[in-house]
């Protein structure tokens, strides 16, 4: 068995961290309150303090960077972190496991597969492209072993409340109530379930072959608003609910008042059009298939 740190535990990093505990590794959760699961070493440390994290990644075999500073803080949050996190790699030569996201590739015609440039024009977005290609530089120079792991966005057991599928989704489709949602309810969007985020990062961690460039985590078809609420309230033997679009001007104002409202202009893009990942690269190379969508909306509806 090894020893792991796992930056961050929030929705991902606690699943993860709970997982490689469960298998019997050494696991080290660093976060800046010193929260965690139970079964793990628990470290209150700032991610961006180089010498601290350096330290706590000695002797490691993998380091995960599962932090997710909010988003309207990125430009100012990550660069120390992400350099932070290259210096222990580095020192330690741990493989570097990067959680990262889709926000790089902007906006797409066609499902997104791992070849697709990082063009995104947004600023926050372009950290995160310069996050990957810092680490990927530093692995081909020999430096370090890299690789980032990408999902769509998050459901499951654990989700954050704040997410699309969390509470503002979940309250009303137990109560029949109509759901609200700030985009259109029809247009095919892919999910990403929680426990086969941190599945993809063990193994990225843990086999070569991963090394050296970005995977898409396995990923099921994609859903839109409308059928995500009736699939699950077909589960709970409830009617089909009803799902509305929040007026978009309505959104705008909040969005004065609400700094992550706010941010929703940002990412408009991927709900108006189709937002498909291919997932199938990860899925021929490793083995590994997506968790079934009727299943891991089970689970969320008992998470």
């Amino acid at each position: 068995m090894g020893k792991h740190v796992v930056v961050g535990s929030g929705q991902v990093g606690t699943h993860l961290a709970r997982k490689l505990a469960a298998q019997g590794h050494e696991v080290t959760v660093v976060t800046r309150s010193g929260s965690g699961p139970a079964g793990t070493t628990r470290v209150a440390a700032d991610v961006a303090d180089k010498a601290r994290l350096i330290e706590l990644t000695r002797g490691a075999d993998a380091l995960y960077n599962c932090v997710n500073p909010q988003y309207h803080r990125w430009l100012t949050d990550w660069p120390p972190m992400a350099g932070s996190f290259l210096a222990a790699a580095e020192a330690s030569g741990a493989v570097y496991v990067m959680l990262g996201n889709l926000y790089p590739y902007g906006p797409v015609t066609g499902p997104m597969t791992e070849d697709l440039p990082l063009s995104s024009t947004s600023a926050k977005a372009q950290v995160r492209a310069r996050m990957w290609h810092d680490a990927l530089a530093a692995h081909e120079a020999g430096r370090i072993r890299t690789t980032e792991v990408r999902g769509s966005d998050y459901f499951g057991p654990g989700g954050t409340d704040q997410g699309y599928l969390g509470d503002r989704f979940l309250v009303p489709l137990r109560a029949g109530k109509t759901i609200q949602v700030p985009y259109p309810v029809d247009v095919p969007h892919s999910w990403t379930y929680l426990p086969d985020v941190a599945d993809a990062l063990i193994v990225a961690g843990g086999d070569e072959r991963a090394w050296g460039r970005p995977w898409h985590v396995p990923t099921a078809e994609p859903l839109s608003f409308r059928q995500l609420g009736e699939r699950m309230a077909a589960q709970l033997g409830l009617p089909a609910p009803k799902v509305a679009q929040i007026p978009w001007a309505l959104v705008r104002a909040a969005g004065l008042f609400s700094p992550m409202l706010g941010e929703l202009k940002h990412v408009r893009y991927q709900f108006t059009a189709p937002y498909v990942l291919d997932s199938s690269a990860f899925q021929r190379t490793f083995g590994v298939e997506p968790t079934p969508i009727e299943q891991a909306l089970k689970a969320t509806l008992e998470g």
